[in-house]
């Protein structure tokens, strides 16, 4: 070989590693630590103390989020629906599309931060991580299975019994343990990595602009009632005075059948906004701006409405044009690119 090819020979090696370091699955996830309590946040509420979180147990659940086989014909996974780079959203879609594209009736919630939820759905239905997946896997319009099924077509699979031996000591693959697994992953989807949490712990030389800190204030403020921080989500149900919709979905009063929950809805978080357009539980606003919209000039004098909506003259959170500047600038921060970029977390 002559210099010439060999210098030509040793760019192009070069050239293909460097480009191989962005190709999915070529980089090395970051490493398993397991669950830690980030320094801002609250105690968790899920309890740790019936399926502590192991690397073997982690990685069987990170799997099983990405496995089709929950599906009755084995193409949807949760993460078809729940897509990482969206903060684990659907991202663009009203409402979630299932299983042979069937249209479900409210917008897919981001799974995030679940640790600290003590209720699950956008009505509360669920009250314990470990059941949650229950409710996809049976849905018609989401993965339409029986977790019985689901149960045996992995216990046919060699690879998945050795999984299940590593991470509980059996490998009779049971509900409990498939739900535990699935739990271990959803845990770890923890957003506590943006710059509003950097600023809050004090590290390095965080800080925020002008503009940014007015925004904290004002959202403070106006907005935390409901959208408390450092999760900016209180977990209640409200009713937001949005119009009912073309579903008329009840909201909470699916579940107690009370009167007074009638249209009331989990309060999101204010979290990765950036990522998980659309908002409501509809899907209703595709942009932050008509969510604003909606609040200084949309909210609707409605029984039920959220004291918190009317004790300002009229219904809903008075905002001019630069307070609403401040505000969606405030909320950039709580944009947590290492969370959805982070590897550990993706299909492997």
């Amino acid at each position: 070989m002559n210099r010439k090819h060999f210098i030509v020979t040793t760019v192009l090696i070069l050239l293909v590693f460097a480009c191989s370091r962005d190709l999915p699955g070529t980089h090395k996830p970051e490493a398993f630590e397991g669950f830690r309590q980030p320094g801002n946040f609250p105690a968790p509420a899920y309890h740790f103390e019936t399926n502590p979180v192991t690397k073997e147990g982690f990685e069987l659940g990170r799997k099983l989020f990405y496995e089709t086989r929950l599906s009755r014909n084995n193409t949807i996974s949760c993460g078809s629906c729940h897509i990482q780079s969206s903060a684990f959203t659907q991202h663009g879609h009203d409402v979630s599309h299932g299983i042979d594209d069937r249209l479900g009736s409210r917008n897919t919630p981001p799974v995030m931060n679940l640790a600290w939820s003590p209720l699950f759905m956008w009505d509360g239905g669920i009250f314990d991580l470990d059941l949650q997946p229950v409710a996809p896997i049976t849905t018609h319009e989401e993965m339409d299975e029986t977790v019985a099924n689901v149960v045996a077509k992995l216990q046919q699979a060699p690879e998945y019994r050795t999984l299940f031996q590593k991470a509980f000591g059996n490998d009779q693959i049971s509900t409990g343990n498939l739900m535990k697994a699935l739990s271990q992953f959803m845990l770890l989807c923890v957003s506590s990595r943006s710059k509003y949490d950097s600023v809050m712990r004090r590290e390095g030389t965080a800080a925020f602009t002008s503009e940014e800190a007015a925004g904290y204030t004002l959202v403070v403020q106006k907005c935390g009632g409901c959208h408390k921080e450092p999760l900016f989500t209180d977990g209640s149900f409200r009713n937001n005075g949005l119009d009912t919709g073309t579903n008329k979905d009840p909201g909470r009063y699916a579940v107690t059948l009370r009167p007074e929950d009638r249209y009331k809805f989990k309060v999101p978080s204010l979290r990765n906004l950036a990522y998980t357009a659309p908002y409501m539980h509809d899907g209703r606003f595709y942009t932050l701006d008509a969510v604003l919209d909606h609040y200084t000039k949309g909210v609707q004098a409605a029984p039920g409405l959220d004291p918190l909506l009317t004790g300002n003259g009229a219904p809903g959170i008075p905002l001019t044009a630069g307070e609403r500047d401040q505000v969606r600038a405030f909320l950039s921060t709580l944009n947590d690119r290492a969370f959805i970029t982070d590897r550990l977390l993706a299909e492997q």
